[in-house]
């Protein structure tokens, strides 16, 4: 480890140089919210941006990605959610784009790392535990990012503080960690525990690339520290939300014991989506992270960058 750690930040550091970006930071790949626009504006920041594929088919993501090659030259990737099902459509098409950087989640990309890894492709699995983590890297994962169940959207079970240590000690390839971090001493307490980049869901929300409706970005604005819940765990798939009209009624309807748990899978479907485009507040599920008490203001995805990274090195140095 250099002498100084804030120098890990910048010289020399491992995501940087397998990434080509100007600051370790990946963008979180969320559901209807991670487009071309916000990937475009996170990576002509200096980070990494992804697009999310997750309710994508082949073609649609294939435009997306055509359009984000139009908004910026720098690196930037693509988030596939391997429970979609338009996966096998998807993997396919990153291959035709000449993509070449992956994050991967709810599942095990086995399937589709060596057609990914014989196109030249870097594949950073998100992973919430040791075992998976380890599993990974001999699948040939470029990189991990380890979540705490701090985060925004479908969680695991363990906290980030507890997690990170545990992963960077039991892997060699490079961790980045998720979960819980919105500002300079996020970062500086992740790079304190081993990791050596961030990935970072919640604050770009409000980043005025973000294209969400303006109901989402004023409730992550106005929330607090307890303004998250947690909802699905029967199912176990559980999910990190805003408490809402829909959070609150998902809640009610999965502890009755004569609702079953295919009627509660269907009682999620679109929810996102009715959040994230037209901003209802009695349907909408408004996944965010336990952190959105701190994110207080909309701006730039430069703005946030930098504002973060400043921090951080102040704090590390």
């Amino acid at each position: 480890m250099p002498k100084n750690i804030s120098e890990k930040m910048f010289k020399n550091n491992a995501f940087c140089e397998l990434l080509g970006i100007e600051y370790p930071i990946i963008q979180g790949g969320m559901a209807w919210i991670s487009d071309a626009e916000l990937a475009a504006g996170v990576s002509n920041a200096g980070g990494l941006g992804l697009i999310a594929a997750m309710s994508s088919n082949g073609e649609q993501l294939r435009a997306e990605i055509q359009k984000c090659k139009k908004l910026t030259d720098k690196p930037f990737g693509v988030n596939i959610m391997l429970m979609s099902p338009f996966c096998d459509e998807v993997a396919k098409v990153v291959i035709e784009e000449g993509v070449k950087v992956l994050t991967t989640g709810a599942g095990n990309p086995a399937k589709y790392m060596p057609m990914w890894l014989e196109a030249g492709i870097k594949v950073i699995p998100v992973t919430a535990s040791v075992a998976h983590a380890k599993l990974m890297q001999r699948a040939g994962a470029s990189a991990l990012i380890a979540e705490g169940q701090e985060a925004g959207g479908h969680i695991g079970e363990l906290t980030t503080m507890a997690l990170i240590p545990q992963v960077a000690d039991a892997v060699t390839v490079p961790l980045a960690a998720a979960g819980g971090i919105a500002d300079g001493r996020g970062i500086a307490a992740v790079f304190m525990l081993g990791a050596e980049a961030v990935q970072v869901g919640t604050r770009f929300l409000v980043a005025k690339e973000c294209g969400i409706h303006q109901n989402y970005k004023d409730f992550v604005l106005k929330a607090n520290d307890v303004a998250t819940t947690v909802t699905g765990r029967r199912t176990g798939h559980p999910v990190r939300s805003l408490k809402s009209e829909f959070s609150r009624s998902f809640s009610k309807i999965e502890n009755d014991p004569n609702v079953t748990d295919e009627e509660i899978g269907k009682l999620g479907s679109g929810a996102l989506r009715a959040a994230a485009k037209d901003g209802d507040k009695l349907k909408g599920s408004f996944m965010a992270g336990q952190i959105a008490g701190l994110v207080n203001k909309e701006q730039t995805a430069k703005d946030i960058i930098e504002e973060m990274f400043s921090k951080a090195k102040e704090l590390l140095s």
